[in-house]
C-alpha cells in the first residue's frame, strides 16, 4: 500500500470530501493541502487571481515534504492537493518512492455547479476556469495514478479508489 496519497484534481472536484471518507477506510491521516498554502498564495486566489508556478512551488515542496515525514514515520497520510500539471506531480514524486495519485475527474459542467453551490474561504467560482486550462490530464507514463470518474457518490468512488491496485 502506497503511504502517500495525493487525491488530485480542479477546484471542486471533491478531494477534501473523499479524503475525509477515504482516510479512515485505510487507516490513513487526511490533510487538506489548502491548509497548507502560505498566506500570500490564500490572499491572491481570495482576490481571484489565479497562482503561477513560482506561487505554487513552495506549496508544492512543503507537500512532499510532509508525505515523505509520513512514510519516514511509518505512517500513511492523504493529502488533497491540486497537481494540476505534470511538472507538478513530478516534483511531489521527488524522493517519493511511495506516492500515488488518485486523480478526481469530471466535467467542467459538474465541477462548476458544485462550486456555486458551495462556501470556500478562498477559491472563488471564477478561478475554475484557470483551474482547468492549467489542468494536464496524468499521462500514460503516469503508472502510479488511477483515474477515477466523480460523477457518482462519495461511497462508490471511495469503493473504487480502494479496490485498486496502488493502496490496497
Amino acid at each position: 500500500m502506497a503511504s502517500f496519497i495525493v487525491l488530485m484534481g480542479v477546484s471542486g472536484s471533491g478531494k477534501t470530501v473523499v479524503g475525509k471518507a477515504l482516510a479512515p477506510r485505510i487507516n490513513a491521516e487526511f490533510i487538506d493541502g489548502d491548509n497548507l498554502h502560505s498566506q500570500r498564495n490564500v490572499d491572491k486566489m481570495a482576490a481571484g487571481i489565479p497562482l503561477t508556478d513560482a506561487d505554487r512551488l513552495g506549496w508544492l515542496q512543503l507537500i512532499a515534504k510532509v508525505g515523505r515525514e509520513h512514510v519516514a514515520h511509518g505512517t500513511s497520510c492523504i493529502i488533497a492537493c491540486s497537481a494540476l500539471k505534470k511538472s507538478y506531480r513530478d516534483l511531489l514524486r521527488t524522493d517519493n518512492a511511495s506516492i500515488c495519485f488518485i486523480y478526481l475527474k469530471g466535467s467542467f459542467d459538474l465541477i462548476h455547479n458544485r462550486i456555486i453551490k458551495r462556501s470556500h474561504q478562498y477559491m472563488p467560482s471564477s478561478l475554475l476556469k484557470s483551474q482547468f486550462e492549467t489542468l494536464e490530464e496524468p499521462q500514460t507514463d503516469e503508472r502510479d495514478i488511477v483515474t477515477v470518474s466523480i460523477d457518482q457518490s462519495i461511497p462508490e468512488i471511495i469503493a473504487e479508489i480502494v479496490k485498486t491496485d496502488l493502496i490496497s
